[in-house]
C-alpha cells in the first residue's frame, strides 16, 4: 500500500513516518520511505541512516530532468515500465532494519532553481510503483498542498494528513479532504501531540471526525530527540502502543482501501 503522509509544516509528518515505518518493519513488513520534501533535511537523521543520493541524480541531475521536461513540452516520461523496490538503484537508497529510504532531491544551492523537476520525477515514480503484498510505501510530502496540485498523491491509495494542535492545522482538514475527495482517494486524520486538556476540542475542529484514525500523545522524550536529530524509537509508553495500534489498523484493511475504506477506525 502506497500511503502519502501530509499537513502543515511542522505538524509531524516526518515523526509520524518514521515510527510507522519501524513498527510496519517490526510487523515483518518491507517499508520503502520515500522522502519528496526539498526542505526536509532531518527525515534520515530520525531513522537513524545517511541521506542517500537524490534521486534525480539517476536520470542525469536536475538540470538535465529539467531539459528533458522542457524539451517534450513537459510530457517527457520518465519511466517506461513499473518499477518495485528492488529497482531503486541503491546510490539512490539507503536500508536499515528492512527500511528503505530515498530522497527526490534537496535544495543544495541558492538560485538554482524550483524544485518542479523532483516533484515531477517523483510524481510519475510514484504513479509507476508496484509492491509486493508484504510491502508499504510511505511517502512523507513537502508541507502544505503544493503535491496535490502536482498529482503526486494520484498514484497512493491512501492519505495520511498529521493534524497538530494549532488553528492552521484544524482548518486545513477541511482543504486536504476537499482535495483527497477530488481524487478519489480515501482521507484519514492522525491527531498528533494530543494532551487530555486539548483532546476533545481537537476531535471538534477536525472538519469530520469520523476521518480521525489515531491519535498520538504528546511525549516530552521524542520531542527532544527530534532536536538534537537522534534516531527515534518510539519508546515503550501510550505513544508506541497508538503507532501499534495505527500500524495493526492499516494492515487489516489494506485490502480496502483500493476502493473504499469500509472499516470503522475511528
Amino acid at each position: 500500500m502506497k500511503i502519502s503522509v501530509c499537513g502543515k509544516g511542522g505538524c509531524g509528518k516526518s515523526t509520524l513516518v518514521t515510527l510507522l515505518a519501524k513498527e510496519l518493519a517490526a510487523m515483518g513488513k518491507r517499508v520503502l520511505v520515500i522522502d519528496t520534501d526539498e526542505s526536509n533535511y532531518g527525515l534520515h537523521k530520525q531513522l537513524g541512516v545517511e541521506l542517500p543520493e537524490d534521486f534525480t541524480a539517476y536520470f542525469g541531475g536536475k538540470q538535465k530532468v529539467l531539459g528533458d521536461m522542457m524539451m517534450s513540452n513537459f510530457t517527457h516520461q520518465f519511466f517506461a515500465t513499473t518499477w518495485g523496490i528492488d529497482d531503486i538503484p541503491a546510490s539512490c537508497s539507503v536500508e536499515k532494519d528492512n527500511i528503505i529510504l530515498m530522497s527526490s532531491g534537496k535544495i543544495h544551492e541558492a538560485n538554482e532553481g524550483c524544485a518542479c523537476p523532483m516533484g515531477t520525477l517523483m510524481t510519475q515514480f510514484i504513479d509507476h510503483l508496484t509492491l509486493g503484498p508484504d510491502e508499504y510505501a510511505l511517502i512523507d510530502m513537502e508541507a502544505g498542498i503544493e503535491h496535490f496540485g502536482r498529482g503526486t498523491n494520484n498514484g497512493t491509495d491512501l492519505v495520511l494528513m498529521v493534524v497538530d494542535p494549532s488553528f492552521e492545522s484544524l482548518r486545513l482538514t477541511g482543504k486536504i479532504k476537499e482535495l483527497s475527495e477530488s481524487i478519489d482517494k480515501p482521507i484519514r486524520f492522525v491527531l498528533n501531540k494530543v494532551t487530555p486538556e486539548i483532546r476533545q476540542l481537537m476531535r471538534n475542529q477536525v472538519c469530520d471526525d469520523t476521518a480521525i484514525i489515531a491519535e498520538l500523545p504528546a511525549d516530552g522524550d521524542l520531542m527532544t530527540a527530534g532536536l538534537i536529530g537522534a534516531e527515534l524509537d518510539g519508546g515503550d509508553g501510550a505513544l508506541k502502543e497508538a503507532i501499534r495500534q495505527l500500524a495493526v489498523s492499516l494492515e487489516a484493511s489494506r485490502d480496502q482501501f483500493k476502493d473504499s475504506f469500509i472499516a470503522d477506525l475511528a
